[in-house]
């Protein structure tokens, strides 16, 4: 139920970057696509019930998570934050040479 969840939620960004005209709802479009991903890779790891990835004396035959697609996540975390910010930097500079958002009037300007 929870990887549904997870499709809804990616399904939500894809839309708003194939249909917006806005280029700060595509931005925010694509953050959500990246928190869906991340949250799907997350529930990748989980376990039920499992314990926390720490060999203890005495426990070694436990059920633990699986610490791998937490370490990706956070290396998804820096990599799509830097990619958002290049995506708003390449924003504020079509701003500023065409004064609008809207990648339909952008286009028209194009010349």
């Amino acid at each position: 139920m929870v990887y549904v969840l997870c499709l809804i939620l990616f399904l939500v960004g894809l839309y708003g970057i194939l249909v917006k005209k806005n280029v700060l709802k595509i931005i925010i479009s694509f953050a959500i696509m990246d928190y869906a991903i991340n949250l799907f890779f997350i529930l990748v790891g989980y376990k039920n019930g499992a314990s926390f990835p720490i060999f203890i004396k005495g426990k070694e035959n436990v059920l633990m998570v699986d610490p791998l697609p937490q370490a990706l996540v956070l290396t998804s975390i820096v990599i799509g934050l830097s990619i958002t910010m290049l995506m708003v930097a390449i924003a504020i500079r079509l701003y500023e040479k065409y004064g609008t958002f809207d990648i339909s009037e952008i286009r028209k300007l194009k010349g």
